[in-house]
């Protein structure tokens, strides 16, 4: 089966299929200043699986000198989107980017080391399902 997935502007469309080898929620530094949040959730799939539906021209590269570490994304939006470029065979999936859920849970939690401090106290939070104070 087969999912879709796009930037948030829409310019970059993909379609992946639902074969995932791993899903990370990975915590590194890299991660976090990567997405401005405390993680990322990656899916890791082959590079032959990533089907480019239109945009592909759109998509820009960065790679964090002296490492693995590379970010893909919209050149219109910034948002991000599959990395096919890395050296192996494989595709990063950034999991925000699909359109609808995989059916591949998340293997582990990587590089906790790293996790935000105020992670530990989110499940005794207040809950909302939207922004507060907003009418459904």
């Amino acid at each position: 089966m087969a999912i879709q997935g796009s930037c948030l502007c829409t310019a970059v469309t993909f379609s992946v299929t639902d074969n995932f080898t791993h899903f990370f929620i990975c915590h590194c530094t890299h991660c976090q200043k990567n997405t401005g949040s405390a993680f990322a959730a990656n899916l890791f799939i082959h590079k032959n699986a990533v089907t480019w539906l239109s945009g592909e021209d759109k998509v820009c590269h960065y790679q964090l000198p002296s490492t693995r570490h590379v970010r893909s994304f919209c050149a219109t939006c910034g948002s991000a989107v599959p990395n096919t470029k890395s050296d192996d065979n494989m595709a990063l999936i950034p999991a925000g980017s699909l359109n609808s859920a995989p059916t591949r849970q998340p293997d582990a939690h990587i590089f906790t080391s790293s996790a935000c401090l105020w992670e530990q106290s989110l499940d005794s939070i207040t809950a909302f399902e939207q922004f507060p104070g907003e009418q459904p």
